[in-house]
């Protein structure tokens, strides 16, 4: 299989042309302080019955964006004392919540876990449980990339970041979590997720993004060959008359502006084969991050990355950044 963009030296001098919205800062403050009034609701942690004898989960239901209800999930390791550290996941696209049992690695590990549930995801692979009422209802192409890209107000990944947004500040509240000693990570676009959260001002200890999404946005949509991109190339396809419209509210929505405000340590991955996230994609935001950067690449492999490898990656960055001080 070949590379599907720069040579490894090309990347490491590769920097990003896009130019971010002049009121990116003011978008993003306006939107947290519309959705200030949902931020504060309580969340219900509500036990179930399991069958895992190791591990505590407890049903979890948050007000994201609009008060719209989010699902997820909350474990812990049984009989161990609080307050833990704890580590929010943020699936990637397509997935959700999943079950408990698909999630046991960080409690395992001895850390507290909120996994956080994808409104409107979580038919493509990690099944989901939670709705997307705001969605405008426009004219898109088939998946959750072109869901009112015409302002970005209205667009998906707006509410998708809010709750983001939300779910870290609800784990820190929960009884069992030491809310000095919390990291957020994902995947892919839940990657993109666990960078935009950070940047805008999430209290974490460390941020992990493997293969992040929606990195140097318009040239993920240039060069990428698979995946969502495709979807913003299948609907300007016929809507000629959106493309401006189009990356102007993308530009609201790239990686590379909220690395340059994100300052907590991090650990990316990038995949030198990932015909969905391009590896130039990846460290246009490398090269942008504000904070200390651990960048690990896999040369051959796609959009997987590291996997099994990379986790073992994760479990020693997260050990490093939540050991108690």
């Amino acid at each position: 299989m070949p590379l599907t963009d720069l040579s490894l030296a090309e990347l490491e001098t590769y920097r990003s042309p896009a130019i971010e919205p002049r009121d990116f800062d003011e978008f993003w403050t306006r939107t947290l302080a519309e959705q200030s009034v949902h931020a504060g609701a309580p969340a219900r942690f509500e036990p179930i019955d399991s069958p895992l004898r190791t591990v505590e989960v407890q049903d979890v239901t948050f007000a994201g964006f609009g008060g719209t209800p989010v699902r997820g999930w909350f474990l812990r390791p049984r009989n161990v004392e609080g307050p833990l550290p704890c580590v929010v996941e943020l699936p990637g696209y397509g997935g959700g919540r999943g079950l408990p049992h698909e999630s046991l690695l960080y409690s395992a590990a001895g850390y507290a876990h909120l996994v956080m549930d994808v409104r409107g995801q979580g038919a493509h692979w990690l099944a989901g449980d939670t709705p997307d009422p705001q969605s405008v209802g426009a004219p898109r192409y088939p998946g959750f990339m072109t869901d009112g890209i015409a302002d970005p107000d209205d667009y998906y990944f707006r509410r998708l970041i809010v709750d983001a947004v939300h779910a870290v500040q609800v784990a820190a509240v929960h009884p069992s979590v030491d809310p000095d000693r919390v990291c957020v990570m994902g995947g892919s676009a839940g990657a993109f997720l666990a960078l935009a959260t950070t940047a805008l001002g999430a209290r974490v200890r460390g941020v992990i993004c493997d293969v992040p999404f929606l990195c140097d946005v318009r040239r993920g949509c240039d060069i990428a060959t698979d995946g969502p991109y495709l979807e913003v190339a299948g609907l300007l396809r016929t809507r000629r008359d959106l493309v401006s419209r189009a990356f102007a509210t993308l530009g609201y929505f790239d990686g590379v502006s909220f690395a340059r405000r994100a300052t907590a340590p991090a650990l990316f991955s990038a995949a030198l084969m990932d015909p969905i996230c391009p590896p130039s994609t990846v460290f246009a935001a490398v090269h942008e991050y504000a904070g200390p950067v651990e960048m690990t690449t896999w040369p051959f492999n796609r959009h997987e990355g590291g996997e099994g490898y990379q986790q073992l990656r994760r479990l020693a960055f997260l050990d490093q950044q939540l050991a108690a001080s």
